[in-house]
Formats: structure tokens, sequence, C-alpha cells
């Protein structure tokens, strides 16, 4: 299991965000809902874990 990597959020990683202006992190589906709809960011779902990312 990885965790996300939030602070404070002890939720399993479900995604991986590529974000253009930072480190890409691994993060779990309700952080990665809120942060990648800013623009440039692409989220993949993590192997496996199709079935919890949209």
């Amino acid at each position: 299991m990885v965790e996300c990597a939030e602070d404070g959020c002890e939720a399993e990683a479900v995604v991986e965000l590529h974000v253009p202006w930072a480190d890409n992190r691994r993060v779990c589906a309700g952080h990665a809902r809120v942060i990648a709809r800013q623009d440039g960011v692409v989220a993949d779902p993590l192997d496996g874990r199709d079935e919890e990312w949209p």
C-alpha cells in the first residue's frame, strides 16, 4: 500500500499526479479530484487501481 502524499492524509494512493510546476506525487482519489482540476495537471491511475479512478 502506498499512502497518499498529502500532509495529514492516511488514505491509500490510487493516482499519480503529474504536476508541471512540482514533483509528481501519488495521492488518494479525493485529493486527486481536487488537484487534477488545475490546468496542466495529469492524473494517471496506479497499476490495478483503474476502477477507483474514473
